[in-house]
């Protein structure tokens, strides 16, 4: 209790919450723009906290952090263009419903359950830290493999009306990760001797063109002439969220929180793959899963609150084990580092204040990101009402922009441009995208896993049975496959029955 009390009057300096809210703001406008990342975000603005004290720095950087996968919702919700990889399951629901002119209530359902998931997180990593990371450490690499086969069978559950066509693009996807060097012998796989392709291909250069600059392709084949948008006329009763719907919302955000906590714990798996099950999640429980996909505030409060909840999981290991759970939190590492604060067992004995100061500002980081994002969803709104002529060239300009501030390579256009049109051909084959996203997502640390997990175990496929963890997860993964097909089955069953002979 007296670290706690220390740690909170170390947290109320001016300092703290001046860097705290400028962080917010500089990740929400990165999260928000198509191509510029909050891994880049962080990376850009990483030497500003050098002449910065622990608590501040680390402020700065969770405010980038946790606005950051808030952001990537605005413009999923107002453009069908996602700002990070895990807004996409966001887009499914937020962009028919802002079509319907209900922009403003699909904007403040993702900011209200983007701040439940981050307060959630925030609380579970103030209390429950140390028991739930010991839980984490005694999975194994088999347990690892299986969290991510888990995360596969999303591709199921995500592949619209024809599984056989959703199992095929996610297996493109998962071709597509191989591409670079091989994770456990570092031979070169699929290069065909160009060195651009040695370290695969960048999950933002590929988020880029299948969902960015695809949709400005498809835009483009449409019959409306280019500078007459279809504005969508607001009704100000219609973009009010009821009590009714907080009520039916508050189920799947609640269950969608506690996912993307058990996910954000776990290293390498992250806020998209939380996301997608958390969707897939709300809508099998839902009692209106016809409206999933058509503008649904049940699908986006799920999305939300999981990509949300896993930020402040993702801290858990870091500072109990060393361990970063993302690309994000491993950048933070360094910023702990240079104040002298080294991730691991002693670091709550050694500086204990400091970590109470710095779980407890997490809270306020989510608390303040809800005021900035009140303020700031009014101007983003806006977007909506610029021209398709004015709107569609500023994006394929931050579109390339950001594609090429990745590595500084004009290769990255070209990928962008390739991956593209091979969205763009996607659709018209009718084979859903979003499985060829979760295959370069979880592909990597799928394949590492399990033939790491075959050589710990002399090539027996016991190892993944061997322990009760083991077992319980690939329980939930026969359970979650037996409910999706038999979902699938008897969707298609409906649908012949509505054919007309």
């Amino acid at each position: 209790m007296n670290l706690f009390i220390e740690g909170f009057q170390q947290l109320f300096q001016i300092s703290n919450f001046i860097a705290m809210n400028i962080g917010l703001l500089l990740g929400m406008i990165f999260g928000a723009i198509p191509g510029l990342t909050v891994i880049l975000c962080i990376v850009l603005f990483l030497p500003f906290t050098y002449s910065m004290g622990a608590i501040e720095s680390f402020m700065f950087l969770l405010g980038m952090y946790c606005a950051g996968s808030y952001g990537g919702s605005i413009s999923a919700i107002l453009i069908k263009t996602p700002g990070t990889p895990h807004a996409t399951a966001t887009m499914l629901d937020g962009y028919p419903l802002s079509q319907r002119g209900q922009t403003h209530k699909a904007l403040n359902m993702a900011l209200m359950a983007s701040t439940f998931g981050g307060i959630f997180s925030a609380v579970v990593l103030l209390f429950l830290a140390p028991q739930v990371s010991h839980f984490a450490q005694k999975m194994g690499t088999p347990e690892y493999f299986l969290v991510c086969a888990f995360g596969l069978t999303i591709i199921a559950g995500v592949s619209g009306k024809t599984l056989t066509n959703g199992i095929i693009a996610g297996a493109l996807g998962l071709f597509i990760a191989t591409i670079g060097l091989d994770p456990m012998t570092s031979n070169t796989r699929f290069i065909f001797n160009n060195i651009n392709l040695y370290s695969g291909f960048d999950l933002v250069i590929c988020l880029i063109g299948l969902f960015a600059l695809s949709e400005v392709l498809n835009r483009s084949k449409r019959s409306e002439k280019i500078g007459k948008v279809s504005l969508h006329k607001e009704d100000p009763q219609a973009n009010r969220i009821t009590p009714g719907e907080y009520r039916k919302v508050a189920r799947p955000a609640f269950i969608s929180s506690l996912i993307g906590v058990i996910i954000g714990i776990i290293p390498g798996t992250g806020a998209s793959m939380a996301s997608f099950v958390s969707y897939d999640r709300a809508k099998r429980m839902s009692k209106t899963p016809e409206e999933f996909g058509k503008g649904s505030l049940e699908g986006i409060a799920a999305t939300e609150t999981a990509n949300n909840a896993v930020t402040g999981a993702t801290l858990i290991p870091l500072l109990t084990l060393g361990i970063p759970g993302d690309a994000c939190v491993a950048i933070m590492l360094g910023a702990l580092m240079i104040n002298g604060l080294t991730p691991g067992p002693k670091l709550f004995v050694d500086h204990g204040v400091t970590m109470y100061a710095i779980m407890l500002g997490l809270i306020f980081v989510n608390l303040f990101m809800l005021l900035q994002g009140k303020f700031m969803t009014r101007i983003f709104a806006k977007i909506i009402k610029i021209p398709i002529a004015v709107l569609t060239p500023v994006i394929v300009i931050f579109c390339f922009a950001g594609a090429y501030s990745v590595k500084t390579s004009m290769f990255d256009i070209h990928v962008a441009l390739v991956f593209a049109v091979l969205a763009y051909l996607l659709n018209k084959l009718q084979f859903p995208v979003i499985p060829v996203l979760l295959g370069l997502v979880l592909g990597p640390i799928t394949e590492e896993n399990f033939r790491r997990a075959l050589i710990l175990s002399d090539g027996s496929w016991s190892i993944f049975a061997s322990s009760p963890i083991s077992l319980g997860l690939l329980a939930i993964i026969f359970l979650s496959l037996f409910v999706i097909v038999r979902g699938k089955i008897q969707e298609n069953k409906k649908d012949k029955q509505h054919v007309p002979t």
